[in-house]
């Protein structure tokens, strides 16, 4: 399995991919690949990497930029999707050990809404004070790169469709 930036080759399967891994769970709304693709048509996708195996590709993971609170220098991990049929295989944890390595460098701490016990497992953990509006407090969780406690309102990119923008 190769672990690499995206391509414009990728863009429709990384669009199917999306709608078909989310669409398993009870929160999506079906309009997740056009979050995608408004991120990447106004420019914010700071990283945009495919699993690839056998010329498939079976994973995906995008971050865009993000504010907690009026602290700048954040990103945001999402999503993060594995082909249904390739769950338990390690594809989502290699795409977010990669993804973190080379954010680390850059920015100030990464953030993300998803499981604590699958995200946990990379460092990411919620903290009193950071949160997302309708979103439970715990599945709001941020890895701090410099050491800092992120304080705040989450501030997400206006393609995600939330009030906050970032």
């Amino acid at each position: 399995m190769l672990i690499r930036n995206e391509t414009a080759a990728d863009i429709p399967s990384i669009g199917r991919l999306i709608s078909e891994a989310l669409l398993l769970l009870p929160q999506s709304t079906g309009t997740e690949a056009g979050i995608v693709e408004r991120l990447r048509t106004d420019g914010p996708l700071t990283l945009s990497l495919v699993a690839e195996d056998k010329g498939e590709v079976v994973g995906y993971l995008a971050t865009s930029p993000a504010r907690v609170g009026t602290q700048g220098g954040w990103v945001l991990i999402g999503p993060l999707v594995v082909l249904p049929s390739r769950h338990g295989q390690g594809i989502g944890t290699a795409l977010m050990k990669e993804a973190i390595n080379r954010l680390r460098s850059t920015f100030r701490g990464a953030a993300l809404v998803g499981d604590p016990g699958y995200c946990s497992r990379f460092g990411f953990r919620a903290f009193a004070g950071l949160g997302v509006a309708d979103c439970p407090p715990e599945v709001v969780q941020a890895l701090p790169f410099d050491g800092s406690e992120p304080r705040g309102e989450l501030i997400h990119h206006r393609a995600f469709g939330l009030n906050q923008q970032c």
